[in-house]
């Protein structure tokens, strides 16, 4: 800790000539990339990206290890146990401050200090209620099966609150930094990409070793990583899905995928309560508009399967928020008519539904690349792209 005492200049002073390592490339990587990792992260946080929010957010993850570990083995400024202040000490920098006379500090100040300390606390906790959150709502990740979906959503919201106070805390940062950039007539954004900070007291201690080696490691290992995630990827139809996030098929039944087949996309029961079904099968003589004429062993074997894999069985985060969007005593006939798919579906562009690759809005196939499978991934979704044909005839 005594490498990084207060140095005897004041606001405005002229720097002597000269400069002093303060940041080794290890840290240095460390810092531009962490904080391109949380930007991705937050520009991806929809449903429709979150191949991209669960790559940024692995990257996160590994790159706060690794501060963990070079607090540890790094450079001189760059240990914890350089800028690990005692109260007393924030105290009297915030005093100093608050008068506007801060004194300077060669390493991280009190307040940046606390700064460093309160962001990769909050990081690490944004991981872990992400990997929670990963786990439960999509049955993906380390923490696969360990909650089940509401569990899974409540981790879901307080990781979007961490992720809030981590931007709060950012702008914070990026405030604090540029004041004391001010204050004592230094880019301190600058010496974060050089390493450099002028010298200003002979004898400070500084002039860490570059450790390019350490850093060349780190860039490649994230190169590495990110060459293996794009690999993942496969062509589709409808753009690309990362095979990460694309489950197995829901048991399906033969009759029940070549009578509903016939005329449209087999939905798979886990898309409505089994009350639902029940009114459906049980009204097949006017099915919208149609008599099925289904015979009555079909009609037994088409009933079971419902019953026994309907939205109840909570297979998938569909099924269950579907379910839960239901009122108990409620049992609708159209799965367009759910609370829950309304809202998922509110804000699509209007060209959209006329685009003659959808048609309709019950043609789940057209932006669900696992419509099929009935697994409905967030990442598996995809709006049709490029010129819009002109609408079927009766088209909506």
């Amino acid at each position: 800790m005594a490498h990084n005492r207060a140095m005897e200049s004041t606001p405005g002073q002229i720097p002597a000539p000269g400069r002093v390592r303060v940041w080794d490339a290890p840290l240095r990587l460390f810092h531009w990339s962490f904080a391109a990792t949380f930007t991705v992260a937050w520009l991806s946080r929809d449903d429709t990206h979150l191949d991209i929010h669960v790559f940024s957010g692995y990257l996160f993850a590994a790159l706060l290890l690794f501060r963990l570990w070079w607090g540890w083995a790094g450079e001189t400024h760059v240990r914890f146990t350089d800028f690990l202040f005692p109260p007393a000490r924030l105290r009297d920098w915030l005093a100093a401050t608050l008068r506007g006379r801060p004194p300077r500090y060669l390493g991280h100040n009190p307040g940046g200090a606390w700064a460093v300390f309160s962001m990769l606390g909050l990081g690490a906790l944004i991981c872990i209620t992400g990997l929670f959150a990963l786990g439960g709502e999509e049955g993906h990740g380390p923490f696969a099966g360990m909650l089940d979906f509401e569990q899974g959503a409540r981790m879901h919201e307080v990781h979007e609150w961490l992720a809030w106070l981590m931007l709060a805390l950012t702008v914070l940062h990026v405030t604090g930094v540029w004041l004391e950039s001010r204050w004592h007539r230094e880019n301190l954004a600058a010496a974060m990409i050089s390493g450099y900070k002028p010298l200003r007291r002979a004898g400070d201690a500084g002039d860490a070793r570059p450790r390019r080696a350490v850093a060349g490691a780190m860039l490649a290992a994230m190169m590495l990583y990110g060459a293996w995630w794009v690999a993942g990827y496969r062509d589709t139809p409808g753009g690309k899905v990362h095979r990460l996030f694309t489950a197995g098929a829901l048991p399906r039944d033969a009759t029940w995928n070549g009578e509903c087949g016939d005329c449209h996309l087999a939905f798979h029961p886990s898309l409505l309560p089994a009350r639902s079904w029940r009114l459906l099968l049980a009204g097949q003589e006017d099915h919208f508009g149609e008599d099925l004429a289904l015979a009555p062993d079909t009609l037994r074997r088409l009933e079971r399967y419902a019953l026994a894999h309907a939205a109840e069985s909570a297979p998938t985060e569909a099924a269950w928020k579907i379910l839960r969007a239901i009122p108990p005593d409620d049992a609708p006939l159209r799965i367009t008519t759910v609370r829950y798919w309304r809202e998922k579906h509110q804000d699509i562009p209007e060209r959209v539904w006329r685009d003659s690759r959808v048609g309709a809005k019950y043609n789940c196939n057209a932006c669900h690349l696992d419509a099929e499978a009935a697994t409905f991934e967030d990442s598996a979704m995809r709006l049709p792209r490029g010129d819009d044909p002109e609408p079927p005839d009766g088209g909506p």
